[in-house]
């Protein structure tokens, strides 16, 4: 049978391009399916369309959208459903095993992914309640309406959501989703190694009854991503703070980069840290240290030496296993140069004085190791001697994490911004001083990782507000 072939979708009808991409298998280098590539110059022409994108999803109520996220939940979870034009379809395993063949994350986390994103389409309407602090969503079908007596209005902020996505983690879907129950059509540049996760989620919408005009998915160059980023009225870019960096400041992108998010134990708590070594563990290692609130720094006022110690112990013994093995925790890297730069990085940065790797003595062979054909990093605690280390406040796609003695007086004026930061603490006036920091977007209190996420509390933006802005409104009755 022919390999599957992935189209363009250009308003969700699929376009077969010259140009394509081969996707490889990471650790065989068996092809898994072609991709079709367009240029910005196609993507262009399609925008100036885009009003019928819009149109065809204004014909549904809001109410209507969030049965069918619910119903698309269903079909991305247990649906078999279209890959690609060419008479193929995927099963939920077939999913699995091929996202998990070129991205290099094992069966179990795949399917921790796939959890976490029908959780999201499934409780849409808790989603939406949370994002709109309960606003009564019928008011985006009128246009107006009153909450609490008072008259109020909004209106959409773009015709389109653009979204170029990355490769390292399927979960990172969810944060799109709201866009379709709030009306707004979604135009995806797919990850390299990534393109299952959003081709099977349009096709779930679709077969749920979502118009496929909703959907632009255009696998494209660096030169079409930034023609998404520039034509779409809002957009959401991931990557490093390399690719990243040229678009801070411009409100209309949403910027997803390195989190550096902490664990942070208080005065009052720190005789207790060997109580949290299991839960400290999690939070740098679960995903395979992939996401951006994975712990990439502990920062405590004393014990350093001896949490990073078990911290070693425990991450020491996590080795590359099969794919399909329910223990995995590790994850192969698609891209073997990304392995050799976060190596060569960690590598450069111990020859400054003031840091020490602490799970060398711990695990079995050199941190980059080869398994079954495919580059695995393994798990390196790092101890630094304060934050001024080049080592203290990095975030690697690998289960990497500093050690860092700080005073609690001094942690929030040290840490710098963190996406999600877990402080393990019951003294009131240091979580008052959290409260008021503007450095922390998700703050945790208490013994919970920073991996746990609520769909309705977003932990890196507001869909709702960036898709909608409020206006006044008077109306003669």
């Amino acid at each position: 049978m022919t390999l599957p072939h992935i189209p363009v979708l250009r308003r969700g009808k699929a376009y077969e391009s010259l140009d394509k991409i081969n996707v490889p298998d990471h650790r065989t280098g068996e092809i898994k399916a072609t991709v079709s590539s367009v240029n910005a110059g196609i993507i262009r022409k399609d925008l100036a369309r885009i009003g019928e994108s819009r149109a065809a999803l204004k014909k549904f109520t809001v109410a209507q959208l969030i049965e069918i996220s619910a119903k698309a939940g269903e079909q991305f979870l247990k649906g078999i459903l279209p890959l690609g034009d060419k008479g193929h379809m995927q099963s939920p395993e077939q999913y699995i095993e091929t996202l998990s063949a070129t991205s290099g994350l094992p069966h179990v986390m795949v399917r921790r992914n796939m959890a976490k994103i029908n959780d999201a389409l499934v409780n849409m309407k808790t989603v939406l309640n949370g994002l709109t602090r309960g606003l009564d969503l019928s008011i985006l079908d009128a246009g107006y309406g009153k909450q609490s007596g008072t008259r109020i209005s909004f209106y959409p902020t773009t015709q389109a959501l653009g979204l170029v996505m990355p490769s390292n983690s399927p979960a990172v879907n969810s944060l799109w989703l709201p866009a379709i129950a709030l009306k707004i059509p979604v135009i995806i540049k797919p990850g390299r190694e990534e393109p299952w996760t959003p081709y099977r989620l349009i096709q779930a919408f679709i077969a749920a009854g979502c118009p496929a005009e909703a959907f632009g998915f255009y696998p494209t160059d660096h030169e079409g991503a930034g023609e998404i980023l520039r034509s779409c009225g809002r957009a959401l870019i991931f990557g490093d703070k390399n690719t990243t960096a040229q678009y801070a400041g411009n409100p209309a992108i949403q910027i997803h980069g390195p989190g550096f998010s902490k664990i942070l134990i208080g005065d009052d708590e720190i005789e207790r840290w060997p109580e949290f070594v299991d839960l400290i563990v999690g939070a740098i290692s679960d995903n395979g240290g992939r996401s951006c609130i994975n712990a990439s720094a502990v920062v405590v006022p004393k014990y350093a030496a001896e949490i990073a110690e078990a911290l070693a112990k425990k991450l020491g013994t996590f080795a590359p296993l099969p794919p399909d093995d329910a223990n995995a925790k590790l994850s192969g890297f698609a891209n073997a140069k990304m392995a050799d730069y976060i190596d060569a990085s960690i590598e450069e940065g111990l020859k400054t004085t003031g840091a020490t790797e602490v799970t060398a003595k711990h695990r079995h062979g050199p941190r980059r190791v080869e398994f079954q054909g495919g580059i695995y990093l393994q798990p390196t605690i790092v101890l630094c001697d304060s934050f001024a280390h080049p080592l203290s406040n990095k975030e690697f796609l690998c289960p990497y994490a500093s050690v860092v003695t700080v005073p609690q007086s001094e942690m929030l004026k040290q840490i710098g911004p963190s996406l999600a930061v877990t402080a393990i603490t019951r003294d009131k006036a240091f979580i008052e001083q959290l409260l008021e920091s503007p450095l922390i977007e998700r703050l945790n209190i208490g013994p919970i990782s920073p991996m746990n996420v609520s769909w309705d509390q977003p932990h890196e933006g507001n869909m709702f507000e960036f898709l909608y802005k409020r206006r006044s409104i008077g109306i003669s009755e």
